[in-house]
């Protein structure tokens, strides 16, 4: 989702650790190490990487392009190949009976089944382009929080796992408990009570 959305769904994060000085070039290698990688003429399903803000199809993290004042600013991208049911259907059917019009034989077995399954998905992999999806982040590290620009689960379980790898700092996401949590006005003994809070069930008639 893209930062300049008429609407945007936004998950906040806390951000656990420290950056390794120099913080810019840090921040530019874990980046660029993990720039998203293109599958269009490979077998690969998905490809998880970081990608430029300005342009998400042309990553760049030369010169410090993704640093906006205070903030790093650049998106997250999930390129994703979708094969239809029916079209993998249509071509494993064709595939099938010519593997059984070459064997002179009526059945297929288990093995055979998945081996040509295989086969036809890896052939349609590498004709059918991959569906790109671009979520923005933006950075503040002298606060240490991050607004992320999706609240998909599967967007925000490979954001958590690509920075922790990228920059080797955690990702905590915030909500009502953690901003809680996470507060500086809190006494250590308040922070012990609010860890024994159990969830309330509300009970609805209906």
């Amino acid at each position: 989702m893209s930062l300049f959305s008429s609407s945007a769904s936004i998950t906040r994060y806390n951000v656990h650790g420290k950056i390794e000085p120099p913080i810019l070039e840090t921040v530019a290698n874990g980046l660029t190490k993990n720039t998203i990688s293109d599958i269009d003429n490979q077998i690969s399903e998905i490809t998880v990487g970081w990608t430029s803000f300005e342009k998400p199809f042309q990553p760049d993290f030369s010169g410090s392009l993704f640093v906006y004042g205070n903030y790093f600013v650049f998106s997250l991208r999930i390129d994703k190949k979708n094969i239809a049911p029916k079209i993998l259907k249509k071509h494993y059917t064709v595939e099938a009976a010519k593997r059984l019009a070459d064997s002179g034989r009526e059945y297929l077995s288990k093995t055979e089944k998945k081996m040509i399954k295989d086969h036809v998905i890896n052939a349609l992999s590498l004709r059918i382009p991959a569906t790109p999806n671009i979520y923005d982040l933006v950075w503040n590290y002298e606060e240490s929080s991050v607004w992320f620009f999706s609240n998909l689960k599967a967007a925000n379980e490979e954001l958590e796992t690509l920075f922790s790898k990228s920059f080797s700092l955690s990702l905590i996401r915030i909500f009502p408990y953690t901003a809680a949590y996470l507060s500086a006005d809190l006494s250590d003994s308040q922070r012990d009570e609010l860890q024994q809070i159990s969830p309330t069930h509300v009970f609805n008639p209906g």
